[in-house]
């Protein structure tokens, strides 16, 4: 059964591999679809009283299997010297995954979901002017329409988090105003490290190895905090948070692979890709809260999305166009 699934995985690499060389978005595509699922699988939690901080650190035990599973020599993660200072700093880059969750999680209860996503939203401002200025990888040469596609990113992304009922009743002291600066620093710099070492220490073909190692630390830093709080604190975990997390692993896997693979297809561009990859996200994730939550779109979000649709055309008209 297993060696079956295998070889029904590496077909199905091998056949994205091929398709990827005629049709240059599909990793692009690939990586948002993913991305999107697992909004729509968190959205749901609250419905099955799924713990969201439980089920991300058990969704790294899936991370890691699927990644055992896609990876074309399995024995390279077993291999792995686990004291070399790549892999120790792969390790790191998941306890990274963790903390920034967990800056979400006390951002969004602290001070706001309309601060949370405008913090999250606006940290793609580090990747990209590292991109562009630090490691200048750029597969193109970025023109006046392209950086003002990029500004228009930024506000389109903006507006869509802006929600008029959010409530009014959150603290506001200097001190809680630092979660959001730090989920800015901490979402920038996680986006910044994965395009950074999947680009310097690891060859496009170990895009599986590199995330399962970078899984393996988030699971030892998020079981450590979760066995922290159970014994400290006599937090309880439930079943169906398990679950939900096992099952919330495999699209996250596979969001994080396909990311890797788009960066890749792009010449490690992070001021190309992550603008497109953030805002077609975010333009599909409100389409589909709208059709299947019933999520209503005010006028700000609406005028965000059109901005957006605007912005992916500005940063990458040149592929569209064919110049």
């Amino acid at each position: 059964m297993v060696e079956s699934l295998c070889r029904i995985t590496i077909f199905g690499l091998n056949l994205f591999h091929s398709l990827s060389t005629s049709i240059p978005m599909l990793s692009f595509v690939l990586a948002v679809a993913f991305t999107v699922s697992l909004y729509l699988l968190m959205r749901s939690f609250p419905k099955f009283q799924v713990n969201p901080l439980h089920a991300v650190i058990f969704n790294y035990y899936t991370c890691v299997a699927t990644g055992l599973l896609l990876m074309p020599r399995r024995s390279e993660y077993f291999a792995t010297d686990w004291t070399s200072s790549v892999t120790l700093m792969t390790l790191a880059l998941g306890a990274v995954f963790v903390i920034v969750f967990v800056l979400i999680g006390l951002t969004t209860t602290k001070v706001g979901v309309a601060v949370a996503s405008l913090a999250g939203n606006m940290s793609l401002v580090i990747p990209v002017l590292f991109g562009l200025f630090v490691f200048q990888n750029n597969n193109k040469v970025f023109t006046p329409l392209n950086y003002l596609g990029l500004l228009l990113a930024l506000v389109a992304l903006a507006l869509s988090t802006l929600r008029k009922d959010e409530s009014t009743k959150t603290q506001t002291s200097g001190l809680l105003w630092l979660l959001p600066v730090l989920l800015f620093l901490g979402s920038g710099t996680n986006n910044t490290l994965i395009n950074y070492m999947s680009s310097t220490y690891y060859r496009p073909d170990q895009s599986a190895l590199f995330t399962a190692i970078a899984c393996t630390g988030a699971i030892a830093t998020g079981t450590a905090f979760l066995v922290f709080k159970m014994i400290v604190q006599n937090e309880k975990v439930a079943w169906q948070s398990m679950v939900g997390g096992l099952v919330l692993g495999v699209p996250n896997f596979l969001s994080f692979y396909f990311l890797l693979a788009a960066l890749s297809d792009f010449g490690n561009s992070a001021a190309f890709v992550f603008p497109i990859y953030n805002v077609l996200s975010m333009l599909v994730s409100a389409l589909l809260a709208w059709v299947l939550f019933k999520e209503k779109l005010q006028p700000l979000n609406r005028l965000g999305l059109l901005m957006a649709v605007v912005a992916i055309f500005l940063i990458s008209y040149q592929e569209i166009l064919g110049i």
